[in-house]
């Protein structure tokens, strides 16, 4: 199907940004595409990394109550209102957004986990004034990032109810639950599906997290939506090229995307458009691409179909990959320290 592409140009790289998400993975992106508000960090420790059925990799200490916790302070894009929010409602709006409500238990309370781990590492290392005082921002009407309780009780209709009670058990196991780094907490980045293994950090944000570098993740090439071709004309690529990325095409259409260089994942690092590099994550946000693991086809005298894989940028934890391996009887703690191998889990309270 052809697609108007100067219509469905997506918004990427936004700090400190939750991903839109939606609840078919055709629909989320997953953590994508935030950029974080990256900070030096030390190199890792040597340290365990979890694999999928293994046993609890650690003990955690108790619970911290709810009350203890600090609101988050959120930026409501539609609004442009800051919202004080209870860590709480924050996740379940959070996750809400980001997972089926008919997932497993183990892979939902991964996503709140992961979910409350950003936040926090968004409050301590965000700058102030980029979110108008709150910590990062969201757009609760279009369901993206974080649903207020009014956005889900329109959105689950009557199922809010029992959906809402189901998810705020699942965040009570986990409330304050997350994953630590040297004792802070880390950037625990997500995104939808991966393209069999996830994405180093620096390869997308030109910076290197030690628990960011990649994992195997094959589980998400059975994913429904794993792969997907989209069609653009010659003229449709030519108006993108130009907008986005201030080239302008000439020769043969064939000839535009060449030299291609992939990452240790399998997705496009970089490659020369119209004889100007160009990243992979570059050239995805220009196109509007589900994924920067993508194949480029030019029919002589037809079109462009560009076939992606995966869907989002790729680092961190796969949300295809935590609910095959809850399926698989995994712990939300065994997913959690698998795709953040070397760090570690703890409470959320000392950080408040």
């Amino acid at each position: 199907m052809k697609q108007t592409a100067l219509l469905t140009v997506f918004f990427f790289i936004c700090s400190c940004l939750l991903p839109p998400a939606g609840y078919y993975l055709a629909q989320y992106t997953a953590g994508d595409d935030w950029e974080p508000p990256f900070v030096q960090q030390p190199q890792p420790t040597a340290g365990p990394t979890a694999e999928p059925g293994a046993s609890s990799p650690q003990s955690l200490s108790p619970a911290a109550p709810s009350d203890e916790l600090a609101p988050l302070y959120i930026l409501d894009e539609g609004s442009g209102q800051i919202l004080t929010v209870p860590v709480r409602d924050y996740l379940i709006g959070a996750v809400a957004s980001e997972m089926p409500i008919t997932w497993p238990d183990e892979a939902l309370k991964a996503q709140a986990v992961a979910s409350h781990s950003y936040a926090l590492y968004c409050k301590a290392n965000n700058d102030p004034t980029a979110h108008s005082g709150a910590y990062f921002s969201a757009d609760p009407a279009r369901r993206q990032n974080f649903m207020t309780d009014a956005v889900l009780r329109s959105y689950w209709g009557t199922a809010y109810q029992a959906n809402h009670n189901r998810l705020a058990a699942l965040v009570d196991e986990v409330l304050d639950r997350v994953v630590l780094y040297e004792g802070a907490a880390a950037a625990a980045s997500y995104f939808a599906i991966s393209a069999g293994r996830t994405e180093a950090s620096q390869n997308v944000w030109n910076t290197a997290l030690p628990y960011l570098q990649g994992v195997d993740s094959p589980a998400d090439k059975a994913a429904a939506d794993y792969a997907r071709s989209i069609t653009y004309t010659p003229q449709q690529v030519n108006d993108l090229l130009v907008l986005e990325l201030g080239i302008t095409p000439s020769g043969s259409p064939a000839d535009y995307f060449t030299d291609y260089r992939y990452t240790d994942a399998g997705y496009v690092k970089s490659l020369s458009v119209c004889g100007t590099a160009v990243t992979g994550p570059q050239l995805r946000n220009a196109l509007s691409l589900r994924s920067a693991c993508f194949a480029i086809h030019y029919d002589a005298g037809g079109d462009f179909t560009i076939t992606t894989y995966g869907y989002g940028h790729g680092v961190g934890l796969s949300q295809h990959g935590a609910k095959a391996m809850a399926e698989n009887g995994s712990s939300w703690a065994e997913i959690l320290q698998y795709y953040y191998p070397g760090t570690t889990l703890g409470s959320a309270a000392g950080l408040e």
